[in-house]
């Protein structure tokens, strides 16, 4: 019979969080150099492409910012790229001139389009281990540990 001390839930809970850690950094540097190779992107310009695709009418600098939880030095840096490379147009406000708006330009929301089924893809694969059932129970953890976070 095994006569150990049972490990103390507050340490498994510590586990579990590096766990974690381990999982969202490994998963995120296969996708960074997934972008960077097959796309010849980084995960900034994916995530503020993301945010506008999903704001097609565009949206104001500080609100991306606020969006992506950036500062606005690093979005603004991001953004001039974007339109350097045709895929965001910006736009000073008519009634406010300190007021930018960007939002995808055609090639921009085509380009994101394309790279963002191939990462869903790539994320598929990743998770692929992954059952219905398994997916429906980690949700439901994972939204609890979120609701005490919170």
């Amino acid at each position: 019979m095994d006569m150990r001390t049972p490990i103390p839930l507050s340490k498994r809970r510590l586990k579990i969080w590096i766990s974690l850690l381990s999982v969202t950094r490994s998963t995120e540097q296969h996708l960074r150099a997934f972008l960077r190779v097959d796309h010849d992107t980084t995960l900034p310009r994916f995530d503020v492409m993301a945010a506008l695709w999903r704001r097609r009418d565009g949206i104001t600098m500080s609100e991306l910012s606020r969006l992506l939880l950036v500062s606005g030095g690093n979005v603004t840096i991001v953004i001039n790229r974007l339109v350097s490379d045709g895929l965001v147009a910006r736009a000073t406000s008519v009634t406010d001139r300190r007021v930018i708006h960007v939002k995808l330009t055609k090639k921009g929301l085509s380009d994101f389009e394309r790279i963002a089924e191939q990462h869903e893809a790539e994320i598929d694969a990743l998770f692929g281990n992954l059952t219905e059932s398994d997916l429906v129970r980690l949700h439901a953890i994972l939204k609890r540990v979120m609701k005490e976070a919170s």
